[in-house]
């Protein structure tokens, strides 16, 4: 006889608990079991054996219990069903069935044995219902399983989409979807695939990737979490989030599936807030299968996956967006053209790219106590982008840039039950990468050129870009890492004893020189049309101007140890202590350039060798009783930091490279290659010359010989609370979940100009230095940021197939330097600051103080056996942060034309640090701006902090619509479905609309003409249009995807 129950229910016999317990295995591929083996008077069953089968496949894990009745076992799959049978001398054989375990998750089955004389006992139990969001760990998580990944309405076939249901985690439409975990910078998440490393270690990316996109088909997980706190030192290498993912598995019946969706123009809005969006004619289409079978039964099982996206990239880039005069902007072309032999680009709005994904997998039950895997990915991907694209700045198509690159990785794994009571796991992986960053007209036309033009807005300019974009004029990057992992679970009465070890290796080739066929700049188009240039770089190899000898080609290692301690100190309390070690390792070294070391005193050929950090953990998991759970911990958290940050030093040494710099002139005045040349098509002799004679004179970026690896401390505390009755009018089955997490920063990465001294001090307060620009070092800053994040959810299931849930989040996070970028020079300027050499803690760049989610599911079966589904995702969340700066200026430091000097904030028209100078119809202006601002008012007479304003409130809901029909087999199934992205910009156009100030946030209030002779601020104009963000119009439309999809 068989008995159906919800698994929350207090009155079974078994619990299968899926909240968060202690122990959780990091980084892994597997789940785990564990739980208590009780008569019916409630004494425990000693020596009982438990046997568990992954029914799918058959492989078949045993465990006996202990004295108490309790029982352990690791490196169940991931998923199931799963039954447990129990037998013991003297008492009838039980069973549970239909149990699902998750990635990572510790499953508390307890099960109560029937008296040898109970004829009236149940002796199998199958368990129904699960939560499709459960925490995994005793930090803030979240885990979403199969279902889940099938049901939502994921537009992009993405993790993202699915990642963004934690209030936590924010996925940037706006920025290449960078997914930022509680206000922490994007670049230091780790994402992990079947044991494989595939977050964008090196750094060149925002998206989280190393790759364009995803880079394996979203049909080949199983189940995916990201934590954000995990006590567990198999943890490693993030700061922000862990996000970890496993693969489905052949199993002993085949099974797949085929689909394709599809979406064009005509299923993309075309208008935002009344204005017409242009978009050209364009198709986006996906397809792919997935397929799992045996090879031998219960033996060998075989797994495929493959898709391919042939799409386009859509692209907001023209006058109109960066607030310049259409016919202004014709004017710059022309001149390029007629007078300088330009071949131009256009504006495309859309370019067509191709995306295409492989995996395979082989799964072996060697024996019932040994199992091994070998998995396979591939993927080659490309797209095109603008290069810069800010709000100011409009590029010509021949400044776009194809980038991308392909992507292979290995890994193979044997986990192995020596004992019921000890086990371990072997795993071996490789990532290989080859990047591709290409000009899209190739490296024969123009470098870059910038031009900069008035707005139409506002007294700041737009620069216009020609040309190939400078950082890609010798982009060129290789990398491998070799993962090897060895560890063992000892059960030891109520103790589970993790010991293991960890060793990475990276294998680097950087090719990255700027300008190499030069940047040009000009300060108007009158400038333009008569040659006069305000600045002008080349940069090459030093002494031969050949770029393949300017390469960087390095490696270091990453070697970690660990030992852990699970105790479970009663069945209802456990604690998880443990300490992780991490040592880094390298026999490489940037060149020794004498002449900085005579100028500074220090060596620039500081590596990561013999740098190390010990980090310990402790967490708990408390069951106040079967609805009532707590946990919580601390740690010290390492890792995520891009490896690009350590490359500029290898590539920077002074010595290999070489730029030259010519401060203002006309290009008439110049011979080029030996005057059979001509300008922009090729640099100034005087400049070849000048690097071919270099001598240990160019850029360097030194790591700090006393750089302390970056870390994070992290406090955790929560709860999950069922509650409920089937009697109350509020029903059963509830779900609330609060979390509070601090983290406090130990040691954080910076990057500082190292010859740069303080010669006076403006009338304001702040610091004027002057200096080269071109020495940076690498190294940790004084102060120390930190973040607050408290989260609420609450939900709800029904018997009639509906769920909801509600989320929110609170998030304060402050950091000295966000470190926006891969290169160093940009690290150090991208960021609002009054002292750059000394920055104070700001509010972080990556906040997003509040956000709101909620998701509602439902299922109902109009037509017998064959569903229809429904399923919504919703966001409302306040806007990016962004400063009050000061517009382009020299007078601080020695840093031209940028705009990262927090703005003064003056008391009146009176005020004794302004200048007399002053355009006094500018400086009334300001005034009465910040008279009318309860926010600025309070920073009169000083200079504002960073980030004090926040871009508009957005709101975006998703919504997917399926419905089941018959396959060619009964139990096939054809789907039809679609997804809506952004629905409210498809009721109304006014809805769903994102608005961003745009990197790197910085928003001029005023302009200076410098500073008088008492240093005072002599103001020349004031920005009306301060406040008024950008409209992302990609971001801001709806869009409807057509698909199908067919399983069996």
């Amino acid at each position: 006889m068989i008995k159906n129950f919800y698994a929350r229910s207090a009155s079974i016999a078994v619990i299968a608990a899926l909240a968060p317990v202690a122990a959780v295995y990091a980084q892994v591929t597997t789940s785990n079991a564990r739980g208590a083996v009780t008569t019916a008077e409630g004494q425990p069953v000693a020596g009982a054996v438990v046997s568990i089968v992954h029914e799918p496949t058959g492989t078949v894990t045993s465990a006996t219990t202990n004295a108490n009745g309790q029982y352990t076992t690791q490196n169940l799959r991931v998923g199931g069903p799963f039954s447990f049978t129990v037998t013991a001398e003297g008492l009838p054989t039980s069973r549970v069935e239909n149990i699902f375990t998750g990635l990572g998750d510790v499953s508390v089955i307890d099960i109560t044995m029937a008296a040898a004389d109970d004829t009236a006992r149940l002796d199998t139990v199958v368990v129904t219902g699960s939560a499709q969001i459960a925490q995994v760990a005793t930090g803030p998580s979240a885990s979403y399983n199969l279902e889940t990944l099938q049901n939502a309405p994921v537009i992009s076939r993405d993790l993202k989409d699915v990642l963004r249901f934690d209030p936590r985690v924010y996925i940037d439409d706006g920025f290449n979807d960078a997914i930022q975990c509680a206000g922490a910078n994007p670049r230091y998440n780790s994402l992990t695939v079947d044991g494989a490393r595939l977050s964008d270690s090196f750094g060149l990316n925002s998206n989280g990737y190393p790759t364009e996109s995803i880079p394996f088909s979203f049909d080949a997980i199983q189940q995916v979490s990201v934590e954000l706190a995990p006590f567990d030192v198999e943890y490693g290498q993030f700061t922000a989030c862990n996000i970890n993912a496993v693969t489905k598995s052949g199993t002993n019946e085949i099974h797949g599936g085929l689909f394709y969706d599809y979406t064009s123009n005509d299923l993309r809005g075309d208008s935002v807030e009344g204005n017409e969006v242009s978009s050209q004619d364009f198709e986006d289409k996906r397809y792919g299968f997935n397929v799992g079978l045996p090879i031998l039964k219960d033996r060998l099982f075989f797994f495929g996956a493959y898709e391919k996206n042939e799409a386009v990239n859509l692209f907001d880039n023209g006058p109109a967006r960066a607030s310049v005069d259409p016919a202004l902007y014709q004017q710059v072309i022309d001149v390029a053209v007629n007078q300088y032999g330009y071949v131009a680009g256009g504006l495309p709005t859309s370019i067509p790219v191709e995306d295409e994904k492989i995996f395979a997998k082989l799964d072996w039950n060697i024996t019932n106590n040994h199992r091994a895997a070998l998995a396979y990915m591939k993927n080659e991907a490309f797209n095109f982008n603008p290069s810069d694209s800010g709000s100011d700045e409009i590029a010509d198509g021949n400044h776009f840039y194809q980038r991308g690159g392909l992507l292979e990785s290995y890994s193979a794994s044997l986990n192995s039950d020596w004992t019921s009571n000890f086990n371990t796991e072997l795993r071996v992986t490789r990532v290989e990468f080859d990047a591709v960053q290409d000009p899209v007209a190739g490296f024969d036309g123009f470098g870059e050129v910038q031009i900069n033009v008035p707005r139409t807005v506002g007294s700041d300019e737009t620069t216009i870009y020609l040309g190939a974009d400078d950082s890609r004029h010798a982009n060129d990057l290789i990398y491998t890492s070799d993962v090897y992992k060895a560890k063992a679970n000892w059960q030891v009465g109520d103790h589970l004893l993790t010991f293991g070890a960890e060793r990475e290796e990276l294998d680097v080739f950087n090719l990255f020189i700027q300008e190499v066929k030069g940047e040009w700049v000009f300060d108007s188009l009158q400038d333009f049309i008569d040659g006069n240039f305000s600045d002008f770089r080349y940069e090459n190899a030093a002494g031969s101007n050949n770029q393949d000898d300017g390469a960087a080609s390095f490696g270091y290692e990453i070697n970690t140890a660990y030992v852990q301690d699970t105790w479970q100190v009663s069945p209802n309390f456990n604690v998880t202590a443990g300490l992780r070690y991490d040592y880094y390792t390298s026999g490489d070294a940037p060149a020794l350039n004498q002449s900085f070391l005579t100028n500074y005193g220090f060596r620039n050929d500081a590596t990561m060798d013999g740098r190390d950090l010990l980090q310990p953990r402790i967490g708990f998991k408390y069951d106040f009783s079967d609805a009532i759970r707590f946990h919580g911990g601390f740690g010290l958290y390492s890792g995520g930091n891009p490896n690009v940050w350590i490359s500029n030093n290898y590539s920077n040494n002074g010595v290999t490279l070489f730029e030259d710099r010519i401060r203002g002139g006309n290009i008439n005045d110049y011979t080029y290659a030996g005057g059979a040349g001509s300008p922009f098509i090729n640099v100034p002799d005087e400049s070849i010359d000048a690097v071919a004679n270099a001598n240990g004179r160019g850029p360097v970026n030194a790591l700090d010989p006393d750089f302390e690896i970056p870390s994070d401390w992290k406090f955790a505390l929560g709860t999950v609370i069922d509650f409920g009755a089937d009697d109350a009018w509020y029903g059963n089955d509830w779900r609330l979940m609060a979390d509070f997490l601090y983290s406090k920063v130990n040691e954080a990465a910076y990057i500082q100009p190292i010859s740069w001294e303080q010669e006076d001090v403006a009338a304001d307060g702040r610091p004027i230095y002057s200096g080269n620009t071109n020495d940076f070092m690498l190294t940790n800053t004084e102060e120390k940021g930190f973040s607050r994040v408290l989260s609420l959810g609450l939900s709800k299931s029904y018997d009639n197939g509906i769920d909801w849930g509600l989320g929110y989040a609170y998030t304060d996070a402050e950091d000295v330097n966000p470190m926006t970028s891969s290169v160093a020079f940009s690290n150090f300027t991208n960021f609002a600051t009054f002292d750059p050499v000394n920055p104070k803690t700001g509010v972080s760049d990556y906040v997003i103080p509040h956000r709101f989610t909620f998701n509602l599911n439902a299922r109902r079966e109009f037509i017998q056996n064959y569903a229809s589904k429904f399923s919504l995702f919703g966001t409302v969340n306040q806007g990016s942060p962004y400063s009050y700066t000061i517009g382009s200026n020299t007078a601080f430091d020695p840093i031209f034309g940028n705009r990262r000097q927090l703005a003064y904030i003056p008391t009146g028209l009176d005020d004794a640090n302004i200048s007399p100078l002053s355009d006094a119809a500018a400086l009334a202006s300001l005034v009465n701006f910040v008279g009318s601002s309860d926010d600025l008012q309070k920073y009169r007479g000083g200079i504002i902090d960073r980030n004090t304003e926040n871009d508009p409130w957005r709101s975006r809901f998703d919504v997917r619509f399926a419905q089941e029909l018959p396959g060619l087999r009964a139990a096939d199934r054809t789907e039809a479905f679609v997804v809506i992205r952004n629905v409210g910009n498809l009721i109304n156009d006014d809805w769903g609309v994102m608005k961003e100030h745009g990197f790197p946030g910085n928003a001029s209030l005023y302009t200076l003409d410098g500073l008088d002779d008492q240093n005072r601020l002599i103001i020349s104009g004031f920005n009306e249009e301060v406040d008024e963000a950008s409209t992302l119009n990609n971001a801001s439309l709806w869009q409807i995807r057509l698909g199908v999809k067919y399983t069996f």
